[in-house]
């Protein structure tokens, strides 16, 4: 029979960064939060993430004894520049939708634990940091984010992955509390450009700028645009200001080869351009919360995001993926762009597009030109 020393073992085989067990409790602190903030996270449920049936590992697993707590470093190579300035990280090599890299670690562990008579379970709704903190394999940040007790030199750079058993384990002491310096004050809540984090551990993810980026509906409100800045899909902004995560953003990583492949692909201009044959392609499985359904908005955080270069290079591609959109809020978008970029040239193409539009369009325009 496995012993836990045995599982430890087999997990730095597989190259997991850390490992901890906790209890199949229930998250009772989960159901507070949820029920406290139910406006906020209604979007949650909305789209089909349980939040609530997964506070109870025995939801997920009828027999539910224990859960390993797996920790993936995802930060461990270093991203290319023109990737890294409009993507969050944790999306640059994600292989949910592939499964060629992390998911054949996993699928690895888990036949280990089934060959040893142990059935699991991987859910996608059971809070996986607050699991880790109870498994002790770190302490929050106060951008609600996990900080490891080893791996990314105690940072932020790391995905917890747990997994409910039905065998049970000693447990690991828990450390579910903040561990940020008290010299620190507050620069994740201050640099927040959307004033998404509230107060320490408190995030109203309906301004989180990832939230926005791949499930805001309809167009971006105005007030948020700018601060959105170079943004198309998930954002860092915390964590790059974070004092804990210093010590690794510090390091000289070799560049991650997987990533520099698709850099190509995710060009500006052909995102913008792209269609439904393209994404599905080559965006979708790398990024994949939005559906072809939702190229729109790609399209639109394309546009905002040339519109806060402020470079005039963009103006053509604007100009051309305003004649080929049929969707007002794109062509919002573009609007706005043009004249965020302002200038002469910007100038004449909102004129002249002016009397053909109606509609959220015109408005958009309509306000773009006194930017101008």
């Amino acid at each position: 029979m496995l012993n836990k020393n045995n599982i430890i073992v087999e997990a730095e085989k597989l190259d997991f960064a850390d490992i901890g067990f906790t209890s199949a409790e229930p998250f009772d602190s989960q159901t507070e939060v949820l029920l406290s903030r139910q406006k906020e996270y209604k979007w949650a449920m909305d789209a089909g993430l349980d939040l609530m049936t997964g506070i109870d590992p025995k939801n997920i697993l009828p027999d539910a004894k224990s859960i390993i707590v797996l920790i993936e470093e995802y930060f461990h190579e270093s991203f290319p520049a023109s990737m890294e300035v409009h993507f969050g990280r944790c999306y640059l090599d994600d292989d949910r939708i592939t499964k060629d890299a992390l998911a054949l670690r996993v699928k690895a562990f888990r036949a280990f634990l089934r060959d040893n008579g142990i059935d699991s379970k991987v859910p996608f709704h059971l809070p996986h940091r607050l699991a880790a903190a109870r498994a002790g394999l770190g302490t929050f940040g106060k951008n609600c984010l996990f900080y490891s007790r080893k791996a990314a030199r105690q940072g932020s750079w790391v995905l917890p992955i747990a997994i409910v058993i039905n065998q049970e384990f000693a447990y690991d002491d828990p450390t579910v509390d903040v561990g940020c310096p008290d010299w620190c004050k507050n620069t994740c809540l201050i640099a927040c450009p959307t004033g998404a984090l509230k107060g320490p551990r408190h995030l109203n993810p309906q301004r989180c700028i990832s939230y926005l980026s791949y499930y805001g509906q309809g167009i971006t409100p105005m007030e948020l645009r700018e601060p959105m800045g170079l943004w198309i899909y998930g954002c860092d902004r915390c964590q790059n200001v974070c004092p804990r995560n210093a010590p690794w953003l510090a390091n000289e990583l070799p560049l991650n080869k997987r990533v520099v492949k698709k850099v190509k692909d995710f060009d500006l201009s052909l995102l913008l351009h792209m269609d439904k044959e393209y994404f599905e392609a080559k965006i979708w499985p790398h990024m994949f919360y939005m559906s072809s359904d939702d190229m729109w908005r790609w399209k639109m955080n394309v546009a905002r995001v040339m519109g806060n270069t402020l470079d005039p290079k963009y103006i053509s591609d604007l100009v051309q993926a305003f004649s080929g959109s049929e969707d007002e809020r794109v062509k919002g978008m573009i609007a706005w762009a043009l004249g965020r970029i302002g200038g002469t040239e910007a100038k004449n193409i909102l004129d002249k597009i002016l009397d053909p539009s109606n509609g959220l369009v015109r408005e958009e325009i309509l306000q773009a030109l006194k930017e101008c």
